[in-house]
């Protein structure tokens, strides 16, 4: 069973004891694949499961890998791709990336939102196919407190800021917040905030904080809690986007082939189905 900490947001108001906030149904294994495009990022909020920052090691993806992993997955059935990191606006590539990608599926792209207001990243982010790609844009609550504690002051102002520059060009825009269960009480202004905005209910994606990385506290996740989305770096595959700086999480040392890594994940799943059949999704989008 999910072995959590403290309490779990799975609903607007609600919170449950001992649980993590799930999907109705996870996601189907081999339908979404996530990419790791980069991990240093322009913010280190304390909490940031993939332990990135400024100063944190690049590892870009390379485009060729992209395209040759996104090919494989969707000829074997996949249909879901998103990209995070790291920030992946950073990537010098992302727009290439991105290409190579919607040319098989549509794309959501995980970002801060902070970084695409001008420049070449300006010109990356107008360029992109409002049909086929959605971006997910963080912010933790409805006023600056929360949010910038966790990622830095002045980030919230920044964040509303690119948030409304995605809208303005015709995106999609997702609002992803992370929220502990002690500030459980945000939820309802965030909500509130993002209704009175347009957003729809199933753009407003609220997620209690995973320990993992640099966070201290937050649900307590392994392979045994987690049902599996594949998850590929430049090094490796992992069981899950929340767990890519956790060895234990690592189930392939090499990005590719793709389906070498489901199928090592079917095994397990597989091998523990009559010893557990309480696996969750953690949303992570």
């Amino acid at each position: 069973m999910v072995r959590a900490t403290g309490n779990a947001l799975v609903g607007p108001l609600q919170v449950r004891k001992g649980a993590v906030e799930v999907e109705p149904e996870p996601p189907k294994l081999g339908s979404r694949l996530w990419l790791y495009s980069n991990f240093n990022c322009n913010l280190a909020c304390d909490y940031c499961c993939a332990e990135s920052s400024p100063r944190a090691p690049a590892r870009h993806l390379p485009v060729e890998l992209v395209r040759a992993a996104v090919a494989e997955f969707v000829a074997d059935g996949g249909t879901e791709v998103l990209v995070t990191g790291g920030e992946p606006f950073l990537h010098p590539d992302l727009g290439d990336i991105i290409a190579a990608v919607v040319d098989h599926v549509p794309v959501t792209v995980l970002t801060n939102g902070m970084v695409f207001g001008r420049g070449n990243r300006r010109r990356t982010l107008e360029a992109l196919d409002r049909e086929r790609v959605t971006l997910q844009i963080s912010l933790d609550s409805a006023t600056p407190e929360l949010h910038d504690r966790h990622r830095s002051a002045g980030s919230f102002a920044r964040a509303r800021a690119g948030i409304t520059l995605a809208r303005s060009l015709g995106f999609r825009v997702r609002i992803a917040a992370t929220i502990d269960a002690a500030d459980a009480e945000e939820v309802a202004a965030l909500r509130e905030l993002l209704d009175i905005e347009g957003v729809p209910a199933q753009d407003q994606v609220i997620r209690r904080i995973a320990r993992q990385g640099f966070a201290e506290s937050g649900v307590v996740l392994t392979r045994d809690d987690l049902y599996p989305e594949p998850t590929m770096a430049v090094d490796g595959v992992w069981w899950h986007p929340v767990g890519i700086t956790d060895p234990r999480l690592r189930v392939t040392d090499a990005p590719l082939p793709i389906h070498a890594a489901i199928e090592e994940m079917n095994r397990i799943l597989e091998a523990t189905a009559q010893h557990d059949n309480t696996r969750r999704a953690f949303r992570c989008a």
